[in-house]
């Protein structure tokens, strides 16, 4: 009996030049940790964003988060306003620094950062004597954020913008690519990403002086000194040679894996938006979303879950969407400021099997079963 091939949310696409980077790594015995592809996937990076961003290039898009909140001057006892519905790695580094986070819910039309909200929360926090240090915004599922409504409000408040745009490489607003909106971006190579280094992440900004501080601060913050010598705390955080080749090697077919995406999508939307039950979320006017991964909201737990149930006993990966930061255990004393939107998105939305390498019979497979799992 034959046995069907496991179907991955999200799995690494190798493009076929990855291998001649890491290879000329090797044989230049550039293993240590910098070398020449760091600086020339930095420089693909720049010239794929195009907006004079200057790049630098870490071991995790978590570690970017520190820096930047490093960099804009976060510290113990500050606070610092965050998306809610997002992964945890955008609000864990603000308790690296000691810092307090106050989780803001999202919109209907991107479900990110809800402006509304965020000005309430900023008039409140400052009300209470307390002025928030920076902005967490987040460009969920590849889907831009209010972007000129979220800089309007930190314009205001002159409160700046860490703009995560881990899931959100190859996405862009009126043509302007995403990582260059905030004051300070962000993006990620992690695994399951639209492009991957292994492991792996970037800081992304306009400002030459925080690319030259965050790089000093990821090695270690060594003093220009024959010896070793440190004023500041370092930290381990820049990428390796290694890793930067598989980038380079990436950084060719990120447009194809991004039109592969977005194809899987209006497959989903083809295939199935045609049934009451499935909502999905469109490009508002002036959006490019790369569409990380492709997301359906159903009209109820139960629903989603006998969706999620199904897929799984066929052995295809799905995953409910994110679990808002304000309900999970180690974040729910904090401040929050919420209307129950991420809640409802949580309870009923799943994300579908996404990657660029799915073939046309493994999204047939994932559509079969849902349509059998909405006409039973």
């Amino acid at each position: 009996m034959e046995t069907q091939t496991k179907i991955w949310l999200s799995s690494p696409h190798m493009g076929g030049h990855e291998q001649e980077y890491v290879n000329e790594a090797f044989l230049t015995n550039w293993i240590a940790p910098l070398g020449p592809n760091v600086n020339l996937f930095e420089e693909a990076i720049q010239q794929y964003i195009d907006n004079d961003v200057h790049v630098a290039a870490l071991s995790t898009g978590t570690g970017a988060i520190h820096l930047a909140l490093e960099l804009l001057g976060v510290s113990k006892g500050d606070e610092v306003l965050c998306q809610s519905f997002t992964f945890s790695a955008s609000a864990n580094p603000i308790m690296y620094l000691g810092a307090t986070p106050i989780f803001i819910d999202s919109e209907k039309s991107t479900w990110n950062i809800s402006p509304k909200l965020l000005k309430e929360a900023i008039q409140d926090r400052i009300s209470k004597g307390k002025k928030p240090k920076a902005i967490i915004a987040v460009h969920l599922y590849g889907m831009p954020y209010l972007i000129e409504e979220v800089r309007q409000i930190a314009d205001e408040f002159k409160i700046p913008i860490v703009e995560d745009s881990a899931e959100a490489l190859g996405s862009s607003y009126r043509g302007i690519k995403c990582s260059s909106f905030g004051d300070i971006g962000i993006l990620s190579f992690n695994g399951n990403k639209i492009i991957t280094t292994s492991g792996g992440g970037a800081l992304v900004t306009n400002n030459l002086g925080y690319k030259k501080k965050a790089v000093f601060l990821a090695t270690q913050a060594r003093d220009d000194a024959p010896h070793y010598q440190h004023s500041h705390v370092g930290y381990n955080y820049r990428m390796s040679n290694v890793l930067a080749g598989i980038g380079r090697g990436q950084m060719k077919v990120l447009d194809d894996r991004v039109m592969a995406r977005r194809a899987n999508f209006e497959f989903y939307k083809d295939s199935l938006g045609h049934f009451s039950e499935i909502e999905f979320v469109e490009e508002p006017e002036g959006y490019f979303s790369n569409r990380w991964l492709s997301c359906i909201l159903t009209p109820s737990f139960a629903i989603r879950e006998n969706i999620r149930l199904a897929l799984l006993k066929d052995d295809i990966e799905s995953r409910p969407l994110w679990k808002p930061m304000h309900l999970q255990p180690i974040f729910e004393k904090y401040p929050q400021y919420v209307d129950g939107t991420s809640d409802d998105l949580f309870e009923r939305g799943l994300c579908l099997p996404s990657g660029s390498n799915l073939t046309q019979a493994d999204l047939e497979r994932v559509v079969t079963i849902i349509i059998k799992e909405l006409t039973r």
